[in-house]
């Protein structure tokens, strides 16, 4: 992942220096408590509801890029980041930002981290980067490297070297490498944050969680009104919304993460904060949520995941084509995810689709707001309806809108936007 210019700049002007450790805890205390430079890392598109998210929090937005927020904290603030955080992938703890032109430059200076004081020689570590360096033609040559100066460091320090691996499950170091320009991270989520846990059947091509996140807060609804979601798949969106509109925070389903592999890590203050954090949840909507699909194992996948996230009482599933979902009275959102049709049959197939959601909308969702999150904006033509707003996201590479179509009846006149 490139990072922006920006950022980049952003950290040459502010080089973190880890304090050394004192052999009696000294060292290894300020290291949680230490503030840093904090990066959270989002797919492209995302980092505008991201933003609005850290400022919610409480956290100060350093700077902005197409993939990444910049903040400040300590480490112990990590823990509360990844809980929290909807639309966020990983959040990145920087420990050392400093120049190295050339491979040996870059172990000398990783060797000068205190590394023993945060990592245990009886542990593993895994190393991820991006780097886009003149002297490296394989970026697993640069990971090498860094684990080789991290092993190393410890094995002096401590006798002992802690083992090492492609897995992420346990202590992540994160490596960028542009041009002489280095930052070495803790990745303190380990795993993506989009893994959530609880969509144990995924079924085909579906939507991430931290995309699912970021189109329904695109969408304005927070709980207030009704959710309908037709086309649900394997039911990432509408768990997502029952998430939100409960005001759970999507990190309490996560068991394992990079930062309660570390030297320090209190896990009885974590435990507290988990439960602080599940308490200021809600226990009722304040409308409905309405999840159909026209397949039925695509249904009862998204029954499963649901049950899994702890929020299957608060989703009404059903199986039925598109136009036959229930839309009851009242306002809210209705968002629509077809499919894009990659291959020409498909895409043929899909023609008769589009129509027939601009149809639905307007003989069944009056007095919604509708929305359409799809790929292929010839495809989207045929819906029908003059969009109001066209809000760019990326789904993994393929890039997407989604489309907000206004359905009342009469002549209510809104702005238009593309």
């Amino acid at each position: 992942m490139r990072w922006s210019p920006l950022l980049r700049k952003n950290f040459k002007i502010r080089s973190p220096r880890l304090p050394k450790g004192d052999g009696k805890g000294k060292g290894l205390m300020s290291f949680w408590t230490r503030k840093s430079r904090i990066v959270i890392t989002c797919a492209k598109g995302i980092s505008a509801f991201l933003r609005q998210e850290i400022l919610s929090l409480g956290f100060a937005v350093l700077s902005e890029g197409k993939a990444e927020v910049v903040t400040e904290g300590a480490m112990e603030d990590t823990l509360r980041l990844n809980l929290l955080i909807r639309t966020g992938q990983r959040v990145l703890f920087l420990l050392e930002s400093f120049n190295a032109k050339t491979p040996d430059d870059l172990y000398k200076r990783i060797s000068g981290i205190p590394w023993e004081e945060f990592i245990s020689e009886d542990s593993y570590f895994s190393v991820t980067s991006s780097v886009h360096n003149p002297t490296i033609k394989d970026s697993r040559f640069a990971n090498v490297r860094c684990k080789d100066a991290v092993v190393d460091r410890i094995k002096e320090k401590r006798g002992r070297r802690p083992d090492t691996g492609p897995e992420r499950d346990k202590v992540v170091i994160h490596l960028y490498w542009t041009g002489s320009v280095c930052q070495v991270f803790l990745d303190t989520s380990g795993e993506p944050l989009s893994k959530r846990g609880y969509r144990m059947i995924p079924l085909k091509a579906p939507m991430q969680e931290t995309l699912s996140a970021a189109v329904i807060l695109a969408t304005g609804w927070t709980g207030d009104g009704n959710f309908i979601n037709p086309m649900c798949g394997s039911g990432t969106l509408a768990i997502e919304a029952a998430l939100i509109a409960l005001g759970r925070a999507p990190g309490l389903l996560r068991g394992n993460y990079g930062f309660m592999h570390l030297k320090g890590f209190d896990e009885s203050s974590f435990k507290t904060l988990r439960r602080k954090i599940r308490a200021e949840a809600k226990d009722k909507l304040n409308g409905r949520i309405i999840a159909t699909d026209i397949s039925q194992q695509a249904v009862e996948s998204a029954k499963r995941n649901a049950m899994t996230a702890g929020v299957e009482r608060f989703i009404e599933f059903g199986v039925c084509d598109f136009s036959g979902t229930p839309v009851p009275g009242g306002d809210g959102v209705v968002v629509i995810n077809p499919e894009y049709g990659e291959r020409l049959g498909e895409t043929e197939k899909l023609k008769e689709t589009y129509p027939g959601i601009g149809d639905f909308f307007k003989k069944k969702c009056n007095g919604y707001t509708g929305y359409v999150f799809t790929g292929n904006l010839d495809l989207a033509k045929k819906v029908g309806l003059r969009t109001r707003r066209r809000i760019l996201f990326y789904n993994g590479p393929i890039e997407c809108r989604l489309l907000e179509y206004d359905l009342y009846e009469g002549s209510r006149k809104r702005p238009l936007q593309n």
